[in-house]
């Protein structure tokens, strides 16, 4: 490397040997812009996954002879094992690198998106499926974590998690809007296809610009893992199996048995693991504990809202899926706007205030929603309940990222940004099916009340259409949906109410956070 120096007026030239590069460095340092749009890219391809898929659930169910109850497993085997593996993707990253592991899962996700796109069978679309959760349990947990080394603690790191967080609140409105349009302009294969080339595209910008984090010699905790993933799944599928057949089944009850006893056994295989997956001290701080109930309350409406008003929007006001996924434009401007704002002003005021009129704006606009009848437009009886939602769960997406990971020792980074997805897929995953059972419960009913008005009024076409699907053609089967809709709605308040009073009661606010948020603390330790 050839320096210039100037002497009184002099110049004279030295030559100096280059230095060898670190090995892990990145090869084109010193550009966090690029690092950050590469982390986000994978957050984004991740997240929108999870809903791409839902509009073009009725064309894959037609190409691939799926059965009603088996298409819902399209859903189910991914962010079954997403948010069952989670856990097990972060701690890879503290002990093998996260660099590593973030390319790993970005090129398994990647293989798995083609190998779903060229499925012929249901049961080769399913394994595809849950192999892209796999890849995106190492990948998730993994960038997150990539923010905390890449980014110094203060206005830098919080600008980043800003980004971050946006994206991630965002990006199931855009999986919609994604969906739509390529299951309505191309094909729905399409869905899975347009991963390959994003995430050929990250594994090769991912060693330009960022570098290796540092290694924590270690063990895995496999029995930990196990059973941690094991209870997870066994939960969301008991409650995914009572929204079909029911509280009385016996695989029902099974499963809520198996859940129990293998979630009890994690809690005491962590309490004497000598490296444990998520080290249990780390509850120990209020603010954290609290973070993540609020996740669950909110991941869980936050699927709830998306899933419901795709179908009212679709079944009973009769929109395209491009027009489906158009009317949830609002809810991402709305989502990022929030998270600027709080971005902006959480080291001013701390994430408490935030939390709390989050939660409180989340839950109005559910309660909003839960007026939603067969002739509401979406004008009248959608967008604003949306809006409201949206603005709501910004705020909260920015705040709650924060405090999560605020005080974490560097080598546990990937454990709680671990725990915090998690939270976010699994409180989704368990609330979307406790919905369906409401929804499932309050449909029923509603069909029981309307079935005497359909006898006496229906045509012999109508009356051979039941006959055959053995559901009630409209219109007595919109007020059938409507209702079911607007009782699970319902439903989600009382999830939003959870979160909201998490945030009043346990949420503090405290001097050394504001400082950390402000950058002062140059190294946060564990919170007091």
């Amino acid at each position: 490397m050839r320096s210039l120096f100037h002497f009184g007026g002099s110049s004279v030239t030295s030559v100096q040997l280059d230095k060898p590069r670190i090995s892990g460095a990145a090869r084109h340092p010193g550009r966090p812009g690029v690092a950050l749009a590469v982390i986000a890219a994978c957050q984004l391809m991740v997240v929108l996954d999870a809903t791409i898929v839902n509009i073009a659930l009725p064309h894959i169910q037609t190409a691939l002879a799926f059965s009603t109850t088996d298409l819902s497993w399209v859903l189910s085997a991914y962010t079954l094992t997403f948010g069952g593996l989670l856990l097990l993707g972060g701690r890879a990253g503290d002990i093998l690198g996260r660099r590593r592991v973030f390319m790993t899962g970005i090129l398994l996700f990647t293989l798995a998106s083609l190998l779903g796109g060229f499925a012929q069978e249901p049961w080769q679309l399913l394994a595809a499926r849950a192999l892209q959760g796999v890849g995106g349990a190492i990948a998730s947990p993994t960038s997150l974590a990539l923010i905390t080394t890449t980014f110094a603690e203060g206005p830098e790191r919080n600008r980043a998690f800003g980004v971050f967080a946006a994206v991630s609140a965002g990006g199931g409105a855009i999986g919609l809007l994604a969906g739509g349009m390529l299951t309505e302009w191309l094909d729905w294969r399409w869905v899975l296809f347009v991963n390959v080339p994003i995430g050929v595209l990250i594994a090769v910008l991912t060693p330009m610009f960022i570098s290796e984090s540092e290694r924590h010699p270690g063990r895995f905790d496999i029995a930990g893992a196990l059973t941690s993933t094991g209870g997870m799944a066994s939960l969301v599928y008991g409650f995914i199996r009572a929204s079909e057949d029911g509280w009385r089944d016996s695989l029902t009850i099974g499963s809520f048995a198996t859940a129990l006893v293998l979630l009890a056994l994690f809690v005491v295989i962590e309490s004497r693991a000598r490296e444990p997956i998520i080290p249990l001290r780390m509850f120990a701080d209020r603010n954290r504990a609290g973070t993540y109930m609020i996740m669950l309350g909110l991941a869980a409406a936050m699927f709830g809202m998306f899933f419901f008003i795709v179908q009212f929007v679709q079944n009973v006001l009769g929109f395209s899926p491009i027009q489906s996924g158009l009317g949830f434009l609002p809810v991402t401007v709305a989502i990022v706007t929030a998270a600027g704002l709080s971005q902006r002003f959480l080291p001013r005021f701390g994430p408490k205030p935030f939390m709390v009129a989050g939660s409180a704006l989340t839950g109005s606009g559910l309660a909003w929603l839960s007026f939603i009848e067969t002739d509401s437009s979406y004008v009248s009886g959608v967008l604003g309940p949306m809006v409201l939602f949206g603005f709501g769960m910004g705020l909260n997406f920015v705040t709650l990222t924060l405090t999560a990971v605020s005080g974490v020792a560097p080598r546990e980074a990937g454990a709680a940004s671990g725990l915090l997805n998690a939270s976010q897929q699994v409180g989704g995953s368990l609330g979307l099916s406790i919905l369906v059972t409401v929804f499932g419960t309050a449909s029923r009913e509603e069909a029981a009340k309307q079935f005497p008005a359909f006898m006496a009024k229906a045509d012999p076409g109508q009356l051979a259409a039941f006959k055959e699907t053995g559901r009630l053609p409209d219109p007595w089967g919109d007020l059938v949906l409507t209702q079911g809709i607007s009782t699970a709605f319902l439903a989600a308040v009382v999830m939003a109410g959870l979160a909201l009073a998490t945030a009043l009661l346990v949420i503090r606010v405290r001097k050394s956070d504001l400082e950390a948020l402000n950058g002062a603390a140059a190294e946060a330790g564990p919170a007091a």
